[in-house]
């Protein structure tokens, strides 16, 4: 009997865990490369504002996942750290870092993995390659802010200045990144606008810009066309921040490259093959334009 090349394809069904994240162009990204490479690729959105659930429905729906089958989950904004207590074990990256995006369900266990801190590292090492390093102001130092920072650190950033709502949290990352790196590279700071005088730099990393929580996260008097900006977010992918940077002459870099990079990282785990990063990376640019 003949087998169809249909009938052969491998399937791997995968998701994306968070709140809001209907807009989100995980889906088309992942299911294309994965048509691509041979696979049945299925990537479905569990969304809690979607399914009217609170962040304590976290475990449910990773039990759910598991249930039916999944090869794996992203993890989004606000789980990316909470989700940690629900797993089996932690890739080095994940446990370094705090935070988990991207979790692997295999022979029963849950393994978190993070592939923020290099989807943000290589879209910053291609975007901004020849950008003054030396002081910079990171905004938020939650999961995303924490992968970030440590790509800040691995880039070259020699002084970070990070500021959250949480003083806590933004002073135990920067001991984090200080201890890990051994120097006293980042410090907490309280007043952003006050940082920006001196720094070359702006890297965001907050909910503020996407389309649920619209508006800018400084001042439009603190920015000054010397400063480059890098945003994290990336629907839509030009925010006002990025908007305000890009009127001021500002060096911009667009969060879509990082989607772009930790999504190939996440695919990896998830299918075991390695994807064409420039592929998707343009796949993500037609799915911009078309949206």
């Amino acid at each position: 009997m003949t087998v169809s090349n249909e009938t052969m394809k491998r399937a791997v069904l995968v998701g994306l865990i968070g709140a809001d994240i209907q807009m989100s162009k995980s889906p088309a990204l992942h299911e294309c490369e994965g048509t691509l490479q041979g696979l049945d690729y299925r990537y479905e959105l569990l969304d809690l504002a979607e399914r009217g659930l609170p962040p304590s429905a976290l475990p449910d729906l990773l039990a759910e996942m598991e249930a039916r089958g999944f090869a794996g989950s992203n993890i989004t904004h606000p789980c990316k750290q909470t989700v940690i207590q629900y797993l089996t074990d932690l890739s080095d990256d994940a446990r370094m870092l705090g935070a988990v995006n991207t979790v692997v369900f295999k022979d029963g266990r849950r393994t978190g993995h993070n592939t923020d801190w290099y989807g943000f590292y290589e879209n910053f090492r291609r975007g901004l390659p020849d950008v003054p390093r030396h002081r910079a102001v990171l905004l938020g130092a939650g999961g995303a802010g924490v992968a970030v920072a440590h790509a800040a650190m691995k880039l070259g950033i020699e002084h970070l200045a990070i500021f959250d709502q949480d003083i806590a949290r933004s002073t135990k990352l920067a001991e984090d990144l200080n201890r890990r790196f051994s120097a006293e590279r980042a410090f907490s700071i309280t007043n952003v606008g006050e940082a920006m005088r001196t720094v070359d730099g702006l890297i965001h990393a907050t909910p503020t810009g996407m389309k649920n929580h619209p508006g800018l996260p400084i001042e439009e008097s603190w920015l000054e066309p010397r400063h480059w900006v890098a945003d994290i977010v990336y629907m839509p992918l030009v925010t006002e921040l990025l908007a305000l940077a890009t009127r001021l002459d500002c060096r911009t870099l667009t969060g879509g490259g990082m989607t772009v990079f930790q999504a190939a990282a996440a695919f990896r785990l998830f299918s075991g093959i390695e994807p064409d990063a420039e592929r998707m990376s343009t796949h993500f640019t037609e799915l911009c334009r078309a949206s």
